[in-house]
Formats: structure tokens, sequence, C-alpha cells
């Protein structure tokens, strides 16, 4: 009897065992299958299934605007290869703000680039993400040039792709900069959508893009769409590589702009995946 059971025991193990690795393996194809359907395969991702720093040949740390607090009077220091402030724990990537004093900074964070390991001209790119709140906490999902073929900021452009202010707990926004639409002068592109869990709850943050203009979602929502004037770079310079960036800002022009709260640190960002589709050919 003992032997029974032990060997049904073994077998629906093993059953059990296949059967997960078979649904896996089919959401895996049902996914393909669709994206492939819609136009796009997968060309680049992170599913953060490892446990560390992030993965170097997908990833760098950007500390370069430290010194000037990255032309928004910024709180932060962004530290390079830190894992109190950017880790992987297997599942998950966590980008985590502290209150701490750090070369002359009284926070710190980061701010992650694929600059040189993952950039790219038209495409789908899809980030599921739970974001950090509080007054005074500022994350984006964003892209910037990486060639900078037109000048620097903003005639190279800016995609951000999600921005979300603590100040403001139940919207996110994206915009679009260029040479002649950007906030310096307030002529920027942009618009918020209303999202009152995205503090709480996990969604997927999705830019289309291609030379007619691009698209950006919450899940299935597109709520903003800008549009290649044909007028040329000043207006459309998003003919040119561009690479993403995750980070965590405290405090600045806009993310202190109705206040800050020193007392709710640490504040995370929290990424599930990031996967880049290209258009199939």
């Amino acid at each position: 009897m003992k032997k029974l059971t032990y060997t049904y025991i073994l077998v629906l193990s093993i059953i059990i065992q296949y059967s997960c690795m078979n649904a896996q393996k089919n959401s895996s194809d049902i996914v393909n299958d669709s994206i492939k359907k819609n136009g796009y395969k997968l060309a680049w991702s992170d599913e953060f299934n490892y446990i560390g720093l992030v993965d170097s040949t997908k990833w760098s740390y950007d500390i370069e605007g430290n010194e000037w607090s990255w032309g928004n009077n910024e709180y932060q220091y962004y530290t390079k290869a830190r894992k109190e402030n950017s880790f992987v724990d297997g599942q998950y990537l966590h980008i985590v703000a502290l209150k701490e004093k750090w070369n002359k900074k009284d926070y710190t964070s980061a701010r992650l680039i694929t600059k040189g390991k993952g950039d790219w001209l038209y495409g789908k790119f899809e980030i599921r993400a739970k974001l950090p709140g509080g007054k005074g906490i500022w994350p984006a999902i964003w892209m910037l040039s990486t060639d900078w073929a037109y000048g620097g900021w903003p005639q190279s452009g800016e995609i951000d792709i999600m921005e979300h202010v603590g100040n403001v707990p139940d919207t996110v926004y994206a915009t679009a900069h260029t040479q002649t639409y950007n906030h310096v002068i307030g002529t920027q592109k942009s618009k918020g959508l209303y999202l009152s869990d995205c503090e709480k709850e996990f969604h997927t943050y999705i830019l289309e893009w291609d030379e007619k203009g691009y698209r950006v979602f919450v899940d299935s929502t597109e709520y903003f769409h800008f549009k290649n004037e044909q007028t040329g770079s000043n207006e459309w310079p998003f003919d040119k590589r561009f690479h993403l960036i995750l980070n965590v800002a405290v405090g600045g022009n806009w993310g202190a702009a109705k206040g800050f709260d020193k007392n709710i640190f640490p504040r995370e960002l929290i990424v599930d995946y990031v996967r880049v589709y290209q258009f199939l050919k």
C-alpha cells in the first residue's frame, strides 16, 4: 500500500509538472502568435526572471546629469550598480528612491537606460509596471535619442510613454518634446489619463511608433496620438534611433510643484517586464 501510494504521488507530480510546463509553453505560443498576427515580432525583452543587479548586456546606469540635477532641479543622486537603488528579485525589477545623504544630495535613486544595448527606430514597446506614489515622487518610462542627430535636447526629441507625479495620484501622462513642441516654451504636446489604481496595480504602458506618428496606450486604452506633420525635424525628430529609460526622480520642477513629503520614503517603481517588438517584414 505504501509503495502504491508513493508511486501514485510520483506519477501525479510528473503529470502536474508536465502540465504546467505545457501550459506555459502554450501561453507563450499564444502571445507570439497574437503578436505576429498584428504585424510584430519580439525583438528584445527583459522578463526579470533572475536575481541581482540588472542584466548588464541590456541595461546601463545613467549618472551623467547628477551634478546639474538633470536640468529639472531634482533632489536625488542616481547611483550606479547599487542594489539598494535597483535590483531584480527573480520576478520584478525594483527601482527604489531612498532618503539618505549621498554625494551632496539628500536622496538616492536609479536611472536605467538601454542606450548602446537596445536602440530602435519604430516598433511597439510594452512596459508592465506598478508606480510609486507620494508628494514629490516622479517616476517615468520614456525614450531619448541615441545619436542626437538633430542636436541636443529638445532638437532630437523626447518620447514620454508614462510620467506620473505623486501630487496627482490618479493620473498618468504621455508627452512629446521637440524643438517646436516642448515644456520650456510651454508648447509641449501632452495628455493625461485618469488611472485611479496606478499606484496599487500593475498596468501595461505601450508605445506604438512608426513613420506616420506614434500612439500611447495604457493596457488597451489609447489616449495620446502624436502625428508626423511632415514639416521637418523641428516638429518630427522621431525618425532616428531611440533608447528606453526607466527612473524614479525625487522632487524637481514638476515632481515637487505641489508640495514635497520627506516622510514617504522608500518609494519604488516595480517593473514586471519590458518587451520591444519590431514590425514583421
